[in-house]
């Protein structure tokens, strides 16, 4: 099926065919459940909610295309789920929210549906709008999780203001109070917990930011401009995170939700925010949503899939069930505003920044540019409570063309996914890589962690970027017998070639070019095939790898990286790496760098 992303009608036209697939998902018995029989794997949450939220998440999509175009049809549909699922009396009720409940997530489309469309509230009899607004209300009684999660309840209260209904403005307050502490600086937050600036910064504390800001204009100026201001902070370094290509870094947690990766941008357009110049927005949003649908993301009949650049259960959270995907729907928030919103006047732009390097100290990064790619150095994050959070946060560089992989199993390392990390066994079996960090510096030139895959060794890695190739230097103080291991950038293996010369192994794909070249301290290399499913952007992938054996006592071991991208081949010149002592001198062409160690 063919998508495109040029015109707002062609967002349209895609909406409509990314939500046609589920018209035989809806029970025409149980109005407002939608997903039963579209999938049978588990959540943490029951199967009754799993239904809820397959309902629910549509209207992150539905709800701003009503405001323009009217739809009899999708409106019968909502407006019949609202009734029987807020019902406490009829037997297709939701259920009433407990602490903690992922029902309390799903309230924000629907706040936000109301918000956009109040003309549905008019269409509901008193009675039914006491139990929308009952179901929804319980939120001011609940208790959440201290992170994005706060903006569920103030979207709520926002909506409550707006319907003339009892809002809540003490929750209100008390939950701005608490935003506002995870706030960093540059536009940056944190998400509730001081290690994790991933996209919940873009597409959650942002983006209901600029929900708010559309609806409380008049009646919180001082809040609303300092939204704003954080938006348009914030926008200067996010556009980093997205390649010349449409591709944004894969980082962190919920990646199932794929294109919400546009959401922020789509946000600033919908409360007339223009952090970049309009055409600059466009571009990103129109080439992120194009390459994701050129991906592999989509089952025959259209449906979207969990999982990233294919359909993979493997990389999932415990909270992704069958309808968490279509969270990517917030990104269709922008057909709320017409046509003459100077976003759908304005011309779609290339990426503009020609920067090589960018460094974002708040969310800890160090990102590194080339015409077809970039690269994120990260150390110091981490969400701890879900799943693979040493890949999702603690891998020593992210790449929109080469991917990252997770692990299938710990026991050998192949099952590991362990590209682009140190993995270190004391037997060639249950390898540990880096997941905390006991320390960490993120600088314009270097990326320095301090981290302990055991009690008795401390690892300190320091990673030096430059064009596209990157050095990595391993101190490591062990009291035990170590076998260890380094991974480079992964490729599909389906169309690898492999080859050594004087320097190290070197991976030819149609994707680019991945080579691993040992400095200090190696033996061996090899191209490591990993088990089908590990890695995010390739179903069977491999990655160069070198080896070694360490006794007990203290160690170095350096290496060079590359992850050259397919069209980027002018950077395919190797550097040259000189270590004098605690010196380390990095040396490409015109490209200097000197490293004290």
């Amino acid at each position: 099926m063919k998508y495109a992303f040029k015109t707002r009608q062609d967002y349209i036209e895609s909406f409509y065919k990314m939500i046609q697939p589920l018209e035989s998902y809806y029970n025409q018995d149980i109005p407002g459940k939608l997903l039963i029989g579209q999938g049978t794997s588990g959540t943490v949450y029951s199967q009754s909610t799993r239904e809820v939220e397959g309902f629910l998440r549509i209207l992150w999509g539905v709800g701003p295309l009503l405001v323009q175009n009217k739809n009899e049809k999708l409106t019968e549909i909502i407006l019949s789920g609202l009734k029987e699922g807020t019902n406490p009396s009829n037997e297709n009720y939701w259920g009433t929210p407990q602490n903690y409940d992922q029902l309390i997530v799903e309230m924000a489309s629907l706040s936000t549906l109301l918000l956009l469309n109040p003309s549905l509230w008019e269409l509901l009899t008193s009675k039914e709008q006491d139990n929308v607004f009952n179901w929804l209300n319980t939120v001011n009684n609940r208790k959440t999780p201290k992170n994005n999660w706060l903006f569920f309840r103030i979207l709520v209260n926002v909506c409550f203001k707006k319907l003339g209904r009892k809002y809540s403005q003490e929750m209100m307050d008390q939950d701005f109070k608490l935003i506002e502490e995870f706030y960093i600086g540059n536009g940056w937050y944190y998400d509730g917990r001081e290690t994790q600036m991933d996209y919940y910064i873009s597409f959650a504390i942002h983006y209901y930011s600029l929900i708010y800001c559309k609806f409380m204009e008049d009646d919180d100026i001082e809040r609303v401009l300092l939204f704003k201001k954080r938006a348009k902070e914030f926008a200067k370094s996010f556009q980093y995170w997205f390649d010349a290509n449409g591709e944004a870094i894969p980082f962190g947690r919920s990646l199932t939700y794929r294109f919400a990766q546009s959401a922020f941008w789509s946000a600033l357009v919908f409360a007339d925010v223009e952090a970049l110049p309009w055409g600059e927005i466009r571009g990103i949003i129109e080439r992120n949503m194009t390459r994701w649908c050129e991906h592999d993301i989509f089952l025959r009949d259209g449906r979207l899939t969990i999982g990233y650049h294919y359909e993979n259960l493997v990389m999932a959270e415990g909270y992704n069930g069958a309808g968490s995907p279509y969270w990517a729907f917030k990104t269709f928030l922008l057909l709320a505003v017409d046509e003459k919103h100077p976003f759908w006047e304005s011309e779609s732009l290339s990426k503009k920044s020609t920067e090589k390097t960018y460094l974002i100290p708040e969310a800890r990064m160090l990102m590194q540019n080339s015409p077809n790619q970039v690269q994120a150095f990260v150390s110091g994050q981490l969400e701890p409570n879900q799943a693979h959070i040493e890949a999702k946060y603690s891998k020593l560089v992210y790449s929109t063309v080469f991917g990252f992989s997770v692990s299938k199993g710990n026991l050998f390392y192949s099952q590991g996914g362990f590209d682009n990390c140190l993995a270190l066994s004391e037997d060639d079996s249950y390898y540990r890589t880096k997941f905390k960090t006991e320390s960490f510096d993120v600088t314009e030139d270097y990326v320095r962690s301090v981290w302990k895959p055991w009690k008795d060794v401390c690892v300190t890695t320091i990673v030096i970027p430059m064009n596209g190739w990157h050095v990595r230097v391993h101190d490591i103080e062990t009291r035990r017998s170590l076998i260890v291991r380094e991974g480079g950038f992964s490729t599909p293996v389906s169309d690898t070639t492999c080859f050594e010369n004087d320097h190290g192994l070197i991976c030819e794909s149609s994707i680019g070019t991945s080579l691993l070249t040992p400095i200090i301290g190696f033996e061996e290399v090899e191209y490591t095939v990993n088990e089908p499913n590990t890695n995010l952007f390739f179903k069977h992938s491999g990655h160069p790898s070198s080896k070694t054996k360490l006794k007990a006592g203290k160690h170095r071991l350096i290496s060079l990286v590359g992850g050259i991208a397919s069209g980027d081949e002018q950077w395919l010149t190797q550097p040259t790496v000189v270590v004098d002592g605690n010196i380390l001198t990095l040396v490409q062409g015109e490209s200097r760098k000197q490293i004290k160690l």
